[in-house]
Formats: C-alpha cells, sequence, structure tokens
C-alpha cells in the first residue's frame, strides 16, 4: 500500500508529441526526426517505461498544452527519493525519450499495422497526386 501514495508531481512527464516524428519542433517535438517514432501512443509510452523496469503513471485526463485535442501523458520516475536512478542506463529525460522512441516501433501492438502502410507507400499513388498538383 506505502508504494501507491507516492507524490508522482516531482516524476518527469513524456508527452507523446515530444517524440512524434510528424510533428516540428515549434509543434514540441523534442528529440530529431531521425530518432523520433510515428505517432505514439501513451499506452505504448508506457510499455517502454514497464521495459527499462522504470515506475510510471499515465495520466489520461492531462493533454499537451500546444495540442490540447491530443489527450494523455505519461510521468515517469527516473530517480528516487534518495536520487539514485531507477534504471542506471537511462540518466536523463532526452535519453528516456531517445530510449522510448527507439523502442517503440518495435511494440507489439504496431508490429501488424506498418506493414500494409508500407506497401501503400510503395505504390506510386502518393507521388501521382504530387505530380498532378504540380501541373
Amino acid at each position: 500500500m506505502d508504494g501507491e501514495i507516492i507524490n508522482i508531481k516531482k516524476w518527469v512527464v513524456i508527452y507523446p508529441v515530444y517524440i512524434n516524428s510528424k510533428k516540428t519542433i515549434p509543434e514540441g517535438r523534442r528529440i530529431c526526426v531521425s530518432k523520433a517514432c510515428e505517432n505514439p501512443t501513451c499506452a505504448e509510452i508506457g510499455d517502454c517505461c514497464s521495459h527499462f523496469k522504470l515506475p510510471f503513471a499515465i495520466e489520461i485526463d492531462k493533454a499537451y498544452p500546444r495540442d490540447f485535442m491530443q489527450r494523455g501523458r505519461v510521468r515517469v520516475l527516473l530517480k528516487k527519493e534518495d536520487g539514485t536512478l531507477c534504471n542506471p542506463a537511462i540518466s536523463s529525460r532526452k535519453q528516456l525519450m531517445l530510449r522510448i522512441a527507439e523502442l517503440v516501433p518495435r511494440h507489439p501492438g504496431r508490429t501488424k499495422k506498418p506493414e500494409p502502410a508500407s506497401t501503400s507507400n510503395a505504390t506510386t499513388s502518393k507521388s501521382g497526386k504530387g505530380g498532378k498538383k504540380k501541373r
């Protein structure tokens, strides 16, 4: 029961926007596009935190101020009360975001979805549309 009454207000906040490759830096992305992942969800970020054995809490009622239509954020505990790291491999918020962005594309819920999307990208429908617009 003691573990439940922890003050999560001091925990690091990760919004999905921070690691979304579809967003620009002015829209809230915090890491470079090449390392970011496409449209991450709070559940996926939470699963990644549990993979790193970091305590986390998903807050569904919260929204990112610059994009308040996208609900949810994840709070993660990086350092314990005594200042020691929960996971010695992850020492900063930036490092955590980069590690999560690496894992999200390999998330079990995603492994089936990207395949049809990649085949539709392989067809020339998008480039065809672009050509018509230019004319």
